[in-house]
């Protein structure tokens, strides 16, 4: 245990230090008894009186001393409050000043009087004065709601401030369920949830939401301010611990997990138990989707509003003084949302409404959180029906641009004097799991078409129709009275507000998150057409190519969304080639592309597979044309530029270093070796691979490499229908020829001109069958 004394400190020589070691021995053998709730009333209060002025407790221990000798069974808990009030004053300040200063490593010489409140058992304490009602039978008298609200302060205090305090607390299964029972009070709901979020934070094992005694009674008697609040805890036992960039987890670690853990996860299970409560679904929809009563031309309020945010970081924290600021309000005149009359008023007059106004977007971040998680569990198809049958696309197509996208919210807005990315601002974080959750929604799903209007859908069955291909199923199945109100459906505001983002703007990557995962699964022309006549390719490529964009992110998320725009699309290369329109543009269009190749193999993809295609439609006049014309398929037509890009493919992935964002390349890699089986060529491919290999003098390094990938490659996608599914989905090519052609590629007969093991000499062979155990 760390020490509370400095090296100033007068106890630190001779017999006083001798007998400040003998004091805190004592106290230390009480934690290990078990009696941590009595160490600082075991010690005779004249030596706490005689050693408290030296060593700076600030009379702490004998506050503990009272607070425990007054709060006995029969007490009445007047005096106990009035003691934990003195006690209170001494740890807020502490508190206060860790919050201010961005919340810095906790030390115990730093904030000296909670931690020895801590040392002499005041936590300990305090979880017993709350925790009385369930651990005896006996009549006593009921601590008021104060007393509570205090205790529940205090521990927070010293969670923050007091390194381990959380953890220990945490660790008491008993201690956190029962806090879910204090939430049925609302004047001490706020108290309790705060200190609930921080320590489930920290809890090894997550709690199953089951535990909690009567869940759905609790749920459904929250108010819709407690029901937003809930969702900060909720999220945490609905979400798979963070520990890191899930996309840099190899993917062989993620195996041998899901190999260990059969059954379903606790946050599996959390989810369940969510979706079983009666109307609790319902209910997150409608605070998600209702409107917000907001004073006009609030500009300079928000302004302001961040000057307050450069503190308040926490929801719960800004409802305690939403209570405050509501009851101040309640007694004063009426407000005014006349803009001239709100200038002439102090901020502190006016803060009520300016924080109502954030109140709702930080309310709406976190609901938005949870479905966004429920959306990408196992009960997807479940929360899907619901979100539908709730409405949620349309209420959120109609709070766009009053509240998700206002007219006065700029990007190049400076937030807490970083760049318009900073995520600390609600309205920002409000912006990005509104992008989020429609980026879950849209994946694969058919429901992704109640992100149009009815005149929309009719224009989209008006595509397919003047093409002569039949509509899309899902198309055909939407319910009409639950797609989005209005002259613009949601997805076509969003193409609207990502035109006008700046090149750098973070905005950019989650607004191309969520129109790609429009476009993915079976490839649609009507879908990109419609995408297509609003000007999208020609806006991708001035990001790509004009724009100056410098982000790695942005730049991957834009070559995806162009893949899947290009994909098996011939009208889509015709504009290509329109717009890139110069060598000098298709030179630095080559150049992005070639920068980093795991940001841009879904492209190079895309126009291997789209070439292949157009190659056997040479009937078309259409398709002839562009193919003579298009820069971009000419390019790629040239056999060495689709070696050059194999050979890379081949060489920047390993199996040790694959992940959820690099093993695109290597399916990238496998498709051009599946299109050169269909030609009969992929010989010719692998002989390349090795006369590479002898050129650069590494023989063996890229074949042996390809082999054990595809090993992995076996092992990864034969137990996974759901991968595979995407994978036939994306490429138009049936996943019977993926795993046909990886089994001989793979194959053991080195008289086999397509088995890679034939193209290896014996001294560099290094192949391996069994996979490394993570």
């Amino acid at each position: 245990m760390a020490t509370l004394l400095g090296p100033e400190s007068p106890w630190m020589g001779g017999k006083k230090r001798t007998r400040n070691r003998n004091i805190l021995t004592r106290i230390r053998q009480s934690q290990v008894t078990g009696r941590g709730v009595s160490r600082g009333t075991q010690l005779p209060e004249v030596l706490l009186q005689e050693r408290d002025k030296r060593a700076k407790w600030h009379g702490i221990p004998v506050l503990l001393q009272e607070l425990y000798e007054s709060s006995h069974l029969n007490s009445d808990f007047t005096r106990s409050h009035f003691v934990l009030k003195e006690l209170s004053s001494l740890l807020s300040m502490e508190a206060m000043s860790f919050v201010t200063e961005d919340r810095k490593t906790a030390q115990e010489s730093t904030f000296p009087n909670t931690y020895t409140f801590d040392l002499f058992g005041g936590v300990d304490l305090l979880v017993e004065l709350l925790m009385r009602p369930t651990l005896t039978t006996l009549q006593k008298p009921k601590m008021n709601d104060d007393l509570v609200k205090d205790c529940l302060s205090v521990l927070y205090n010293c969670c923050i401030c007091t390194e381990g305090v959380t953890k220990n607390l945490a660790s008491r299964d008993d201690f956190v369920l029962f806090l879910f029972t204090l939430m049925t009070n609302k004047k001490t709901f706020l108290q309790t949830a705060t200190l609930i979020e921080d320590i489930l934070g920290v809890k090894k094992e997550m709690i199953q939401l089951e535990w909690i005694p009567n869940l759905s009674g609790l749920v459904q008697s929250f108010d819709q301010q407690q029901l937003a609040n809930f969702c900060r805890i909720l999220s945490v036992t609905i979400s798979e611990p963070d520990v890191g960039n899930d996309d840099k987890h190899t993917l062989l670690a993620k195996n041998a997990q899901q190999k260990r853990n059969t059954s379903p996860s606790r946050v599996e299970v959390n989810q369940v138990t969510l979706l079983n409560i009666p109307g609790f679904i319902e209910r997150l929809c409608k605070l998600a989707t209702r409107k917000v009563s907001e004073a006009t031309g609030t500009s300079n309020f928000l302004q302001e509003l961040e000057e307050w945010y450069t503190w308040l970081d926490n929801t719960l924290v800004l409802d305690a003084l939403m209570q405050i600021a509501t009851d101040e309000a309640e007694h004063s005149s009426t407000e005014s949302s006349d803009e001239s009359t709100l200038a002439t008023i102090p901020l502190r007059h006016r803060l009520p409404q300016s924080m109502k106004i954030v109140h709702e977007i930080m309310y709406k971040v976190e609901v938005l959180y949870v479905l966004c998680v429920l959306l990408m569990g196992r009960q997807r198809n479940q929360v899907h029906k619901m979100l539908a049958e709730f409405r949620l696309i349309p209420g959120l197509n109609n709070l766009f641009d009053k509240l998700i996208w206002r007219k006065y919210t700029t990007s190049n807005h400076v937030i807490h004097g970083q760049n318009e990315n900073c995520d600390c601002s609600p309205e920002i974080s409000f912006k990005i799991q509104f992008l989020r959750l429609l980026q879950s929604f849209s994946d694969h799903h058919e429901n992704k078409y109640l992100l149009l209007n009815a005149q929309e859908l009719s224009e989209l069955s008006a595509i397919s129709l003047k093409a002569n291909i039949p509509e899309v199923e899902a198309l055909v199945n939407t319910d009409r009275s639950l797609v989005c109100d209005g002259k613009k459906g949601l997805l076509t505001r969003l193409l609207t507000v990502m035109k006008r983002e700046p090149p750098d703007s973070s905005f950019r990557f989650w607004q191309a998150r969520a129109v790609e995962s429009f476009l993915r699964g079976a490839t649609s022309y009507a879908d990109q057409m419609f995408l297509l006549k609003r000007g999208l390719l020609e806006h991708i490529l001035f990001c790509i190519i004009d724009s100056g964009c410098k982000s790695r992110d942005v730049l991957q998320s834009y070559f995806d969304l162009l893949g899947e725009l290009m994909k098996f699309n011939i009208d889509a290369f015709k504009r290509f080639n329109k717009y890139v329109n110069t060598d000098e543009k298709f030179q630095v269009f080559l150049t992005q592309i070639n920068s980093s190749l795991v940001d841009s193999n879904m492209l190079v993809r895309c126009i291997v597979l789209s070439l292949d295609r157009f190659e056997s439609q040479t009937e078309d006049v259409k398709v002839v044309e562009v193919l003579s014309e298009c820069c971009l398929l000419s390019y790629m037509a040239r056999v060495e530029n689709r070696l050059s890009f194999l050979f890379r493919l081949v060489n920047i992935i390993n199996v040790q270093t694959l992940t959820q964002e690099n093993v695109s390349c290597l399916n990238t890699s496998l498709v051009i070796l599946m299109l050169a089986r269909r030609r009969g060529k992929l010989p010719f491919y692998l002989n390349a691979l090795r006369e590479k290999e002898y050129t650069e003098k590494y023989p063996g390094c890229l074949l042996n490499n390809f082999h054990n990938l595809l090993c992995f490659w076996e092992y990864h996608y034969l137990n996974k229908d759901k991968d595979s599914t995407c994978l036939e989905n994306s490429s138009c090519i049936p996943f019977s020829y993926w795993k046909e052609t990886v089994s001989v590629l793979l194959g053991d007969d080195r008289t086999s001109p397509c088995a890679i093991i034939s193209y290896i000499d014996e001294p560099y062979m290094e192949l391996e069958r069994d996979l490394p155990e993570d």
